[in-house]
């Protein structure tokens, strides 16, 4: 009898977002006869815990099923913040860590209270005893250095998902942490080349491995949803995105001011949630704009919605590579997204979508040019309902790790 090969997955939260989203997939596609699989999340947070494949075992213990977004779980992730500093004396032995990066970021302008805790929330966090064949650190920060440091392995892998400078990563905070993986996989080129800026020495471990997209599931989630309501009978404008600044919402409500300015009948609808959203909520309203742009809050399934929209649009100042855009590209829709790390590995200018520069001025003016072209509008969605997107070479890298 084959010995099943026993690997654990760690991310810092279970919420509705690309990476967790992609895991999913992950788990799902990995064959529970031949890998044993354990699932550890860093913050013991994130409301798809519910949607881990039942073959998975889940290391949490007493998690909590809000989303890291709402009142909920903002509160919870403080209370467990808290608890954290506190286990194993995290707090004291990682303060000179915390203060040290915290003036670097303040001389830099750009302090990350989320980047400065990963070390102390990873130290203090609940650790096994299993010694696994592989243990995979599914994002940047707390997961890439709790499995670093306290997670025994005969092989280590890291994913890193975002523009590592932009999003706020040092050499300071990581502490060495990517010298314990035997690979570095990014999900596209550019970041790859952004990573390696920062590290040049582990140009050798590391590779490109795209976000891997469950497209049957999500046709089958469309079948499923009801999607608008509404009965708007002009442009339906849809942005799937968690209310950030990386995400670049705020653009794209100065391009629907010069939307309305020009007169267009159209509707955007935002659903997602986040730090923003009064923010975005008050620009709403001073920009005379409750009319036809609108922040939905999250949705359970926001595929039928991607599936119905006339024009689906992805703000981002930055990104990784967006799983949202294959979600979308999926479900048929029309893309239009800002051309910023990875949207050229996912778009075909032109053909299967359209890139745009990341300003208020570049969405607006692509919209308006969609606005007036339906037959690009149709062209683009026939040929990204096409589109297959093939997991085998992810599964196969993770399986060839494993082989004897």
């Amino acid at each position: 009898m084959i010995r099943k090969k026993k690997v654990l997955f760690v991310i810092n939260t279970i919420s509705k977002a690309g990476a967790e989203v992609s895991l999913l997939a992950m788990l799902k596609a990995l064959d529970p006869s031949k890998y044993d699989i354990d699932l550890f999340v860093l913050v013991n947070e994130g409301e798809l815990f519910c949607e881990v494949p039942a073959n998975v075992r889940i290391l949490n213990r007493g998690y909590c099923e809000e989303s890291v977004l709402d009142e909920k779980g903002k509160s919870y992730l403080k209370k467990y913040t808290a608890l954290s500093a506190l286990s194993r004396f995290s707090v004291i032995k990682n303060l000179p860590y915390m203060v040290k990066n915290f003036n670097i970021m303040r001389k830099r302008g750009n302090i990350r209270a989320d980047r400065l805790l990963w070390r102390m929330i990873s130290d203090g966090a609940p650790r096994g005893k299993r010694i696994y064949d592989l243990a995979v650190a599914y994002l940047e920060g707390g997961s890439t250095y709790y499995v670093a440091d306290h997670v025994e392995a005969l092989h280590k892998i890291a994913f890193v998902h975002v523009d590592y400078t932009r999003a706020g990563y040092t050499r300071a905070l990581d502490l060495d942490s990517y010298d314990a993986f035997e690979k570095i996989y990014t999900v596209s080129e550019d970041v790859r080349r952004t990573f390696l800026t920062v590290y040049p020495e582990y140009d050798s471990k590391t590779f490109v491995m795209s976000n891997m997209i469950d497209q049957q599931g999500i046709r089958q989630k469309i079948e499923e949803g009801t999607g608008f309501t509404d009965e708007f009978d002009g442009l339906r404008i849809l942005t799937v995105s968690r209310l950030h600044p990386q995400k670049g919402v705020d653009m794209a409500v100065k391009a629907a001011e010069y939307l309305k300015r020009d007169g267009l009948k159209f509707r955007w609808y935002v659903l997602g949630d986040g730090q923003d959203r009064d923010i975005l909520k008050e620009e709403i309203r001073a920009s005379d704009l409750e009319d036809v742009f609108r922040i939905e809050g999250a949705a359970d399934n926001p595929y039928p919605f991607m599936a119905q929209c006339d024009i689906y649009v992805q703000p981002s100042r930055f990104e990784g590579k967006s799983v949202a855009i294959e979600e979308a590209l999926t479900a048929g829709a029309f893309v239009i997204a800002t051309d910023v790390s990875g949207s050229k590995e996912q778009i075909n200018d032109g053909e299967t979508g359209v890139l745009c520069q990341p300003s208020p001025e570049g969405i607006y003016k692509a919209v308006s040019r969609a606005a007036e072209d339906e037959e690009l509008r149709k062209k683009c969605s026939k040929a990204a309902s096409e589109i297959i997107y093939d997991n085998s070479k992810q599964i196969n890298v993770l399986t060839d790790i494993l082989k004897d």
